[in-house]
């Protein structure tokens, strides 16, 4: 039966009521009739009261289905609109929405609920004037804040913060990157998993390690050294080896008492690569040293017999020849090694990531000189601004300039272009200095490539041949005859793949990521039962999911899941899951105008035995909160075979927890709660969108849970299993 169909509680209730005062009157007017009778009356009654008794329960009956409408309409013009108006303003008292409560019911219930929503109003006016006056309060503290997240988010090494329980509360966006280049899990999601606000260190640092290191600094602070550091080496799960110097953060003294630590600064550099090269330098030198002991022994040997005056002459041209081979094998070591090392100095000069958007306007600003020399910027074939490059951008923004100003100044040039591209080799990005005019010869352009680098009146030590090695790169001169330009092209190596990230994935809202949460210092590991910890305190997951249909048990499957993480009563939007997932079974059509993922966007994509790792590890020791959640962990059950993957954690439902705190509401579906609560949908319908606003549903319920006398997690599960919703079962 639909929800909204069933009958009225409160109308069974009154029609129970109502037959059963109709009995108890018809049993005390039978009394009193019977009290007056003679024994022959009461016979008589007794027989004709027997014959009459099906007719008087029928008549009853009737009586109680024509009184029953009337009841009804009773119960939802006076008794529902009441009640529907307490809970709204409830709503109203113990969130920021300002919806107008439903009209319904008597002029004096409509009327009262215009009272509600003028003092609502009159609350957020004053809400909203409390917040200008502490917003002016502490614009001071509000600027200390934007110029910490301005510096964590430039920084070029990767910084996280924890408190003592290993939980993040602080990192920037180069850690971020860095999590993400040590993540397995495939698409765009990777790194989640691994990094964020409230999450544990220890899924990527082995936690005695750490421990060792907090006891190194402790007993250092102990015997005096103000601000003592440690460093250590570990290996990720992922193979990689992360060196990280770790200092402590500590809490000012009170009363007298000595600071103590309260958490501790990470500062990461992945040195992977440099262990591989300098195994690789070791090796190369041990075969050095050990075929350079075959061969000199050789030698020697060879000399020896050399010295023997009866030798014969083919055996002394053999013994020559032994050693001319190893002389030259002993020589081609020592090139094989001069090359290495020469390869090895090229890679250890610093180069930095840098998005070529950035370069691009750099090198446009380093050019351009008004009156004289005009730079302008052109679209390379593969959108050359969202490529990240691994550049020394001062030595190369040297080169561009030098180079531009001989254009002008030898060959009156007086307009030049710069275009950047993803190159044909692999790893590698093409820029090009672009002018239209005279061009030049082979040995002009070794010349200008050899010669110190003039820009700007200075003179640099350093050749455009310099930078071009140091980039482990190549020049040279191409012409354009169609269009009658020619260009310089530099071929310049491209950051990781796992760090080409352009600007919307970084910051996919627009705006500088909160990655910090200093509140969480506060915190830390109860010995309480999960059960027992209260709402406010807990980590949430909330989560979507997008699927092929509506029958789990039938062969429909995840096409796409959605997350976002709630830490400390914070929705936190810039820590969020989201990644399609290939079926291996066609989209119904049908389905595709409600969700708009298309079979195309599907093909290819990683397979949910390749996405389930990864979310589960997303939300691993965290509560998991869903709308109709019954719907999406039948999914999620259904792969636990296949997978070996186990969603173990406790679940809220915030269908059921919206049905608990309003139950006189006629609808409790995703988008009417939303409205109850003045939530702006977005992206309804995509896993990610259906989360946020999930989200924003559940921090709006914990209040009016409160409310109810509901505060732990426990307490909030059973009482949603006694709502009617509770029932549905897929």
């Amino acid at each position: 039966m639909n929800p909204r169909n069933r009958p009225d509680r409160r109308v069974l209730l009154a029609l129970a009521a109502l037959g059963g005062v109709m009995l108890l009157w018809a049993a005390v007017t039978a009394a009193l009739v019977w009290s007056t009778l003679e024994p022959a009356g009461r016979s008589a009654l007794g027989e004709l009261a027997d014959s009459m008794a099906a007719l008087g329960g029928l008549t009853l009956l009737f009586v109680l289905l024509g009184v029953a409408p009337g009841l009804n309409a009773l119960v939802r013009h006076y008794i529902k609109p009441p009640a529907r108006l307490l809970e709204e303003a409830r709503t109203l008292l113990g969130t920021d929405a300002t919806r107008a409560p439903t009209a319904q019911g008597t002029p004096d219930n409509r009327a009262l609920g215009e009272v509600i929503l003028a003092l609502a109003q009159q609350r957020d006016a004053l809400r909203a004037d409390v917040a200008q006056q502490v917003r002016e309060a502490s614009r001071s503290i509000d600027q200390e804040r934007s110029r910490l997240a301005a510096l964590m988010s430039e920084l070029t090494q990767s910084v996280v913060v924890c408190n003592l329980d290993g939980r993040i509360l602080l990192y920037n966006t180069r850690a971020r990157l860095q999590f993400r280049a040590l993540s397995d899990a495939p698409g765009v999601a990777s790194g989640a998993e691994l990094i964020g606000l409230g999450r544990s260190i220890y899924t990527v640092f082995d936690r005695k390690r750490v421990a060792h290191a907090l006891e190194n600094i402790q007993q250092r602070r102990q015997r005096g050294v103000v601000s003592p550091s440690a460093q250590f080496v570990t290996t990720t799960r992922a193979g990689q080896l992360l060196r990280a110097q770790m200092t402590a953060v500590t809490r000012a003294p009170d009363d007298g008492d000595g600071a103590s630590i309260t958490g501790f600064v990470l500062m990461l550099d992945n040195i992977t690569r440099e262990f591989e090269e300098e195994s690789a330098r070791d090796a190369l030198l041990l075969a050095l040293t050990e075929g350079s002991r075959g061969s000199l022994a050789s030698m020697q040997a060879a000399i020896d017999m050399l010295d023997l005056p009866d030798l014969e002459p083919a055996m002394r041209e053999r013994f020559q020849t032994v050693i001319r081979d190893e002389i030259g094998a002993m020589g081609a070591r020592l090139h094989t090694l001069a090359d290495n090392a020469a390869k090895g100095i090229k890679t250890r000069w610093p180069l930095e990531d840098m998005l070529g958007e950035d370069l691009l306007s750099a090198a446009q600003r380093r050019i351009d000189v008004p009156g004289r020399l005009r730079a302008g910027i052109e679209e390379g074939d593969e959108g050359g601004g969202a490529l990240w490059l691994k550049v020394d951008s001062f030595s190369l923004l040297q080169a561009l300039a030098s180079l531009a100003e001989r254009l002008a100044d030898e060959y009156d040039i007086r307009s030049v272009s710069l275009r950047l591209g993803r190159a044909a080799q692999a790893g590698r990005a093409h820029l090009d200095l672009i002018w239209q005019g005279q061009t030049m010869s082979t040995e002009t352009i070794m010349g200008w490539q050899m010669d110190d680098m003039v820009s700007g009146g200075e003179r640099s030590p350093l050749s455009v041949r310099d930078v071009v090695e140091r980039h482990g790169g190549e020049f040279w001169l191409e012409r354009e005859r169609v269009r009658h330009r020619a260009f310089f092209r530099f071929l310049l190596p491209l950051a990781s793949e796992r760090e080409q990230l352009d600007a919307a994935e970084l910051f996919p809202l627009g705006s500088r990521p909160e990655y910090y949460d200093f509140d969480l210092f506060q915190t830390s590991e109860s010995g309480c039962a999960l059960a027992d910890r209260l709402l406010t305190e807990l980590t949430y997951t909330v989560f979507d999911t997008e699927t092929t249909g509506l029958n789990p048990g039938g062969g429909d499957e995840i096409i796409q899941i959605g997350a976002a993480r709630i830490v400390n009563g914070k929705l936190l939007r810039q820590e969020s899951f989201e990644q399609l997932v290939d079926p291996q079974r066609p989209i119904p059509a049908a389905s595709i105008p409600i969700h708009g993922i298309t079979q195309n966007q599907v093909d290819g994509q990683p397979t949910i035995a390749a996405v389930l790792p990864a979310f589960h590890a997303f939300a691993q020791d965290t509560v998991l909160v869903a709308h109709n959640a019954a719907f999406d962990m039948r999914f999620l059950q259904l792969k636990e075979a296949a997978t070996g993957l186990r969603f173990e954690q406790p679940v809220l439902d915030t269908l059921l927890l919206s049905a608990l705190v309003h139950p006189n509401q006629e609808s409790h579906r995703l988008e009417a709660i939303a409205e109850r609560f003045n939530i702006t949908v977005i992206g309804r319908h995509t896993a990610l969108g259906d989360a946020i606003v999930t989200a924003e549903v559940f921090l709006r319920l914990i209040p009016l849970l409160a409310e109810k006398g509901i505060h732990t997690l426990g307490e909030a599960r059973e009482a949603a299993q006694q709502t009617y919703y509770a029932r549905l079962k897929y």
